[in-house]
């Protein structure tokens, strides 16, 4: 037999025998030392396995990441048939009837990784010793945290508000770029670890951990806004700073509008009460008070909607109520009807006034009332109105027919004597009567030969302007004169007289 066949079964003899007594020792270990490992204290990390029967229900993140195992979906023979090619001797079923610990051997003796598969109960307990996976596994980790430090700091980089942190010695341990960028504007050189950007680490609210801090920049010396949180972690405390220049605007924008509507507010005649959406008084001018006589600390309370209005009926400023049980009803109704914005009414006071009351909806849920004395407006109305029914009964009183068109030729005013004549009621008619319907009317009742056309041209102006009179004849054989003029405002006035020998019998059928 040649010398290198002999070398080799020698060599081969030799690793076999150094691997059965391996093997042997290791089998003999005591099974209270493996015992000793609590089931219910996994390892922290490495590479575990914990098998409910044959389901897997927990595998150390090592594990997972390295045989791609998910606990709940994957079972012992998942898990034994990635661990055969290296562990050929493992069992085809979990070990349930064997108690104590089951150490598997790796298929080559250089190969010193083991499996220590525990049995409890319905549960197998298995954890590999091997160095290299483990070894393996951290650097997966460390490559792992060194990407989430770069995205980390990418994210900062590229954050547009400052953000900085500050040790319990007050100096900045770390910065971002916009920290940076920032601390140049503002103090025109790089950043000084002893003096932060901004001075606010005693100054903040303690309820919010905020303050709004300002700062002069730039050439002009423009004023900048920033809003500087404070959050604290353990011995560091981190600031963020937020420029807030368009905030403050709007802020200075709608401050300056409130103070424009509460000035324009103040010279209004009319009562403004503005109630927000919670049904408090928000907003109200002094006419207010003027007309409600509610006093000014009553109003600047805040008063409810329903407080506001009780108040008003306790000053006699409001309609007393005909039933006080039913008050608190009707005002619910008057809110609702604010609130949809159908709410307008005109109240008439003991004392004689006349308020007009309306309510509309505001946004957000508010609604505002408006009252306004309308006394003067109300009395002049009636003056008027006094004055016209009294016009109207002296014009009565003539026995000639009189009729008055407006300068678009819209009948406005007609005497009785006009009504008894042609049997027309103006006022009953539900549209405006013009020349033109009069005249189709006249022409009806008498007998041609009149100049009804140079009439309707004169009323719409369209003729001549000096006053002019025709005579007319109706078919009933009364005749008249009918007298033309211009009136005031482009009005005309059209006056009927009848013949001296019509008028006795004129006036004899107006007796009867």
């Amino acid at each position: 037999m040649p010398f290198w066949d002999v070398a080799a079964i020698a060599t081969a003899t030799g690793l076999s025998t150094l691997a059965g007594l391996a093997w042997i020792s290791r089998s003999q270990k005591s099974p209270d030392t493996a015992t000793s490992k609590s089931l219910s204290e996994p390892p922290v990390d490495g590479i575990f396995f914990l098998f409910d029967n044959s389901d897997l229900h927990h595998a150390s993140d090592t594990a997972q990441q390295l045989y791609r195992l998910i606990p709940g979906q994957d079972d012992w023979q998942s898990w034994r048939e990635r661990m055969l090619n290296r562990f050929p001797s493992l069992p085809e079923q979990p070990p349930l009837e064997q108690p104590g610990t089951l150490t598997v051997q790796a298929r080559h003796a250089e190969d010193t990784a083991t499996l220590s598969l525990t049995q409890r109960g319905q549960f197998t307990q298995i954890h590999m010793d091997d160095d290299r996976m483990v070894s393996a596994a951290q650097s997966q980790k460390m490559r792992v945290l060194h990407q989430e430090l770069a995205d980390l700091r990418r994210a900062s980089d590229t954050t547009p508000h400052a953000v900085w942190q500050v040790d319990t010695q007050g100096k900045v341990t770390w910065h971002n770029a916009a920290y940076e960028d920032l601390y140049n504007r503002l103090h025109q050189t790089s950043p000084d670890a002893d003096k932060p950007v901004f001075e606010v680490s005693d100054t903040l609210n303690e309820q919010t951990g905020r303050q709004r801090v300002s700062t002069q920049s730039g050439p002009e010396g423009r004023k900048d806004w920033y809003d500087v949180n404070a959050v604290s972690v353990g011995d560091i405390t981190i600031f963020h700073a937020v420029d807030v220049n368009a905030v403050v605007k709007s802020e200075v924008a709608q401050r300056n509008f409130v103070q424009t509507l509460a000035k324009t507010f103040a010279q209004l005649s009319i009562g403004l009460a503005i109630f927000d959406r919670n049904g408090q008084l928000a907003l109200f001018n002094p006419a207010l008070i003027d007309l409600t006589n509610l006093p000014a600390d009553f109003l600047s309370g805040r008063p409810t909607l329903l407080s506001f209005f009780d108040r008003m009926r306790e000053n006699r400023r409001m309609p007393e109520p005909k039933n006080y049980h039913s008050w608190r009803q009707e005002i619910s109704e008057v809110i609702a009807a604010a609130t949809d914005g159908r709410y307008q009414e005109t109240w008439t006071l003991e004392t004689g006034q006349t308020y007009r009351v309306r309510g509309r909806p505001h946004p957000d849920g508010a609604i505002a009332f408006l009252i306004e004395d309308i006394s003067a407006e109300v009395s002049l109305t009636r003056n008027f109105r006094a004055e016209l029914e009294l016009g109207q009964s002296l014009m009565d009183t003539f026995d000639d027919a009189l009729v008055v068109f407006s300068s678009t030729g819209v009948l406005t005013f007609c005497n009785a004597a006009y009504r008894e004549l042609w049997g027309l009621d103006p006022d009953n008619s539900f549209a405006d009567v013009t020349i033109a319907d009069s005249v189709q009317e006249w022409k009806r009742l008498c007998q041609p030969g009149a100049r009804w056309a140079a009439l309707t041209d004169f009323v719409l102006d369209f003729g001549e302007r000096a006053s002019w009179d025709m005579p007319t004849v109706m078919t009933s054989g009364t005749a008249f004169n009918c007298t033309i003029s211009r009136i005031a405002s482009g009005a005309t006035v059209i006056r009927f007289v009848k013949s001296e020998a019509a008028r006795p019998k004129i006036r004899k059928s107006r007796s009867r």
